[in-house]
């Protein structure tokens, strides 16, 4: 029995709508300290004593909105399968009172596990499209911007950079005030999310300075709600900024924080895509084989928890770091997984950086023959279509070194186009990378 006073005192009492009332109380305040497995025992101990009462529209109604607050407590836990156990109780109970705002919910936390799990982009969609549209004929603010959440984190896994920059403003505007200090019933705060992501999809787009005010933004109003899963998830966007720009420095400060955030909250749902993005710039900064060792466990934390959000690129990274120590065949492996993966699921961008990580690997060939090119050429053409600026500045650079090889003259045009392409976005790093292939293909002894 609960170690809560009064929903004790009620319990023992047969009391069942205080010990009900109780017990929800105390499961919210430890879900608001993200101390998930005492949330779920008081959440789970609410439903038995609600068993307790007459059934009526109210008390199902308590049975309905336990199982969304378990399933809250049960995400960051990965616990899949209760987490979809109570939805589709849930989802019966509502059909039996026609609740439409309820429904709807459970539509929502639907997109958000199939999107947890790796389902496929189109079916994220239906479910968060469900909310949208409900929520909208209700004139339901809440449902609206849960339906709003549930695409921002769709846009950023299926590669619709642009369509996410545009919801995460509007979501950002609709939340001022104390709105953004709102959950709405969600596992994370919408109005951190928005921000996040909005830095996430404008590094991606290379609009590195704007992105990063946003990122800021996004731990600054994290840290003032004192919620870790919230401020988890703005390091690692702010952070994959970081990394894309190429300050290294940085990414190890904010990731090795997410990491540590992880860990001391027990955080199942958010260690292995900390871990996978912290083996990453190690290995990026010379700690190769620590950078690996890092990104395995995180595979396997993947593997063991069911959790796909992420997976696809985390393998593209983990080949990147296997290129880096000489690997070239785990590298392909790993690239021809993810393009398969992201591929499957509709997640175009994660399919983008692998095709490039695949010409990286074909590149390193004795005699590079004409499969470099063709990855090269795909990576670029769909991240010219998602408007992935660093991701074709990549590709120029990499193309160009490729052409330098065999004395192409194509290189130079590459070359310079990757090097004004870094230098726009401010990629600092890359450029001076860019700049010293220039110098060195244009060298008399390298011809």
């Amino acid at each position: 029995m609960t170690a809560h006073p009064l929903a004790h005192h009620a319990y023992v009492g047969e009391a069942w709508a205080k010990a009900v009332g109780y017990l929800q109380q105390a499961g919210a305040k430890a879900l608001a300290r993200s101390v998930h497995r005492e949330a779920v025992r008081y959440f789970e101990e609410a439903l038995t004593a609600l068993t307790h009462l007459p059934e009526t529209r109210e008390s199902l109604e308590a049975a309905i909105d336990l199982r969304f607050d378990l399933r809250n407590a049960l995400l960051p836990l990965v616990e899949w399968r209760r987490i979809e156990q109570y939805l589709r109780e849930a989802e019966s109970l509502a059909r039996k009172l026609n609740d439409q705002r309820r429904l709807a919910s459970v539509s929502g936390y639907m997109s958000g596990l199939h999107l947890n799990i790796g389902g496929r982009a189109s079916e994220v969609r239906a479910f968060a499209d469900e909310v949208e549209a409900i929520g909208a004929s209700l004139g339901d603010f809440p449902l609206q911007v849960a339906g709003a959440y549930y695409h921002v984190w769709l846009g950023a896994l299926s590669g619709d950079y642009r369509g996410t920059e545009r919801l995460c403003r509007t979501l950002i505007d609709s939340l001022s005030g104390d709105l953004s200090r709102n959950r709405f019933g969600l596992v994370a705060y919408p109005a951190v999310v928005a921000r996040a992501f909005l830095a996430r999809a404008l590094a991606e787009l290379g609009e590195f300075g704007e992105g990063r005010h946003h990122g800021h933004e996004a731990i600054r109003l994290a840290e003032s709600l004192d919620h870790p899963f919230s401020l988890i998830w703005a390091c690692l966007n702010l952070a994959r900024l970081e990394d894309l720009q190429g300050e290294f420095a940085r990414t190890v400060m904010l990731l090795e924080r997410a990491v540590a955030l992880s860990s001391e909250w027990n955080i199942v749902y958010l260690t292995p895509l900390a871990m996978a993005a912290l083996g990453h710039i190690y290995a990026r900064l010379g700690r190769v084989e620590e950078g690996v060792c890092r990104l395995q466990q995180a595979l396997a934390g993947y593997a063991s928890a069911g959790i796909g959000y992420l997976h696809s690129m985390s393998m593209v990274q983990l080949g990147e770091a296997h290129l880096l120590a000489g690997r070239v065949e785990e590298a392909g492996d790993l690239g021809t997984r993810a393009v398969a993966l992201a591929g499957e699921r509709g997640e175009r961008g994660h399919e983008a950086w692998a095709h490039r990580l695949l010409g990286e690997v074909a590149s390193h060939h004795h005699s590079p023959d004409a499969a470099a090119e063709g990855h090269y050429a795909t990576s670029m053409a769909l991240a010219s279509e998602l408007g992935m600026r660093p991701l074709v500045a990549h590709c120029h650079f990499s193309l160009g070194k490729l052409h330098s090889r065999v004395g192409e003259r194509r290189a130079s045009e590459h070359l310079t186009t990757a090097s004004t392409m870094f230098s726009d976005m401010g990629m600092r790093f890359w450029l001076e990378k860019a700049e010293a292939e220039m110098h060195h293909s244009m060298s008399p002894e390298y011809h």
